[in-house]
């Protein structure tokens, strides 16, 4: 980028290509972990009402952030949409530019950025490095694709099909992957020529902060915008008339919300929401190694993942070998404080969550269900629970029938393929699912009729940025990544051209 210029009030000045010109040794200064603010207009702001997060593991304060009023959301959709016209006419190539060059400042704070997640969201260290990996990946791989312009020679007339940026955009993050799902919503809208806000969970809001405030040396005030706040601040983003876009990571039930919120004025919407992801084991597999493997997949994260195991679907013939082996790879899974050695389960994120996980316990001993290991939490400081599975519990328990987003998982038996599919499908979510088979023909053929967004074979919660991800049925509604997730931050427009005069 050519020398940097500011304005008399401080701004960073727009060049005629309409990006930033920010000062180079801005960009290699190193964020401060100690104050944190909104950024609206390309400003840090702080607000007269603050509060604070809490350390999961140590129930402990985090640092203080800011709570955004109806005003803060009024100023910021100004900014964002004063900034939209500029930004969508950046050349595409430009666009790229710019978030490759955010891609390598994040990649700079990886160090600051993972300890902090650790601190925030619990996730043990080693998962909080793998997540802000996995962010600047994406973001490379966002930054890698192309809008295609589609062109057809129809006689006197050329027939162009093009993708034009819908507007400004809001990205409403989960606690789970806060930093990961930032970034891969805010890098998909501003390649496209979207300005978008970004509002992190109250529960993590530190993180998306912070990423937010790193992208102000990349890009133009008003284009990338964070607010953090408390309950209200969701249904003033949704239902305010400036958005044309909504992008929201959550459960089902409060993505319903957002939908009708946003249905008031016809915003586009994607949908990611929750799972009931089943894993198929059929009797031809290697048991031991298998059973490894799904123990991970079920409680990784703490089970707080929408693609997590979170029904254990086992061929009679070998379920009880498998239960075993998989209660002994189980017990191998350290529970503890994410900077401990070895620890692979960190505590359940917030109290409210823990509350509701400790519910699915409780039914434990209401209902006599049958605890394969587990079953007892450790009590004491931290929102932690213990990692359990529970032997073949009633098909109609809530269990089985709903998503606790926590290590606690059912064992259930079927007795042939067809029955391992009818059982897969019988939820009204279709997030994830995978299917385990010696036979990989047979694995392909059971993968093609269960009902899921994404079916993995030998394997589960395989991602790639460059490929679309999205639910069916309850799971969601559009799809992130990809190409698919590109389009879904514009407008499809059809232009019929004349060749020749009237």
């Amino acid at each position: 980028m050519s020398p940097s210029a500011v304005t008399s009030d401080g701004h960073a000045a727009i060049g005629t290509n309409g990006l930033k010109k920010g000062h180079s040794e801005s960009k290699n200064t190193p964020l401060t972990w100690t104050t944190f603010s909104n950024v609206i207009d390309g400003k840090l702001e702080t607000t007269k009402e603050t509060r604070c997060g809490i350390n999961p593991a140590t129930e402990q304060n985090n640092p203080s952030v800011p709570v955004a009023s109806k005003e803060d959301v009024d100023r910021a959709m100004i900014a964002a949409q004063k900034a939209f016209k500029p930004w969508a006419a950046v050349p595409y190539a430009e666009r790229q530019k710019a978030v490759l060059e955010f891609a390598d400042a994040l990649e700079a704070e990886k160090e600051p950025f993972s300890k902090f997640l650790t601190q925030e969201q619990g996730k043990p260290i080693q998962f909080a490095r793998m997540e802000i990996d996995t962010a600047v990946a994406w973001m490379r791989a966002t930054a890698s694709l192309e809008l295609p312009v589609e062109k057809t020679d129809a006689g006197d007339k050329e027939i162009v099909v093009r993708y034009t940026p819908l507007g400004v955009a809001v990205g409403l993050v989960p606690w789970n992957f806060p930093i990961l799902l930032a970034a891969g919503k805010l890098a998909a809208a501003v390649v496209t020529g979207n300005p978008i806000i970004i509002k992190p969970s109250p529960f993590t809001p530190g993180g998306g902060l912070k990423l937010v405030e790193l992208a102000q040396r990349y890009f133009p005030p008003g284009v990338v915008q964070v607010l953090s706040g408390d309950d209200n601040l969701g249904i003033w983003l949704t239902a305010h008339p400036t958005p044309a876009k909504i992008s929201f990571t959550g459960s089902t039930a409060t993505g319903k919300k957002v939908m009708e919120s946003a249905s008031k004025t016809l915003k586009r919407v994607t949908l990611e929401l929750g799972g009931k992801d089943p894993a198929i084991i059929c009797d031809d597999v290697k048991i031991d190694d298998v059973a490894a493997k799904i123990a991970t997949f079920a409680f990784l994260n703490s089970g707080q993942i929408c693609l997590a195991v979170k029904r254990i679907l086992v061929h009679e013939k070998i379920i009880d070998e498998f239960r075993n082996a998989l209660v002994k790879h189980t017990k191998l899974l350290k529970l503890g404080e994410g900077n401990k050695e070895g620890v692979f389960l960190g505590p359940i994120q917030n109290s409210m969550q823990f509350e509701r996980v400790k519910g699915f316990f409780a039914d434990i001993e209401k209902e006599g269900m049958n605890v394969a290991v587990g079953g007892k939490n450790p009590g004491g400081k931290g929102y932690f629970i213990t990692p359990t599975i529970i032997d073949r519990p009633a098909e109609d328990s809530r269990l089985v029938i709903e998503e606790p987003f926590g290590p606690i998982v059912p064992l259930l038996s079927f007795a042939n393929d067809e029955e391992a599919i009818t059982k897969a499908n019988n939820t009204f979510y279709g997030l994830g699912a995978s299917v385990w088979s010696g036979d990989v023909d047979r694995a392909n053929r059971i993968a093609q009729q269960i009902e899921a967004g994404t079916v993995w074979v030998n394997t589960h919660f395989e991602m790639d940025p460059s490929i679309p991800f999205g639910g069916h049925k309850q799971s969601g509604i559009g799809n992130e990544q990809g190409m698919a997730g590109l389009k879904s931050y514009c407008n499809s427009q059809t232009l019929y051209l004349r060749k020749s005069n009237l």
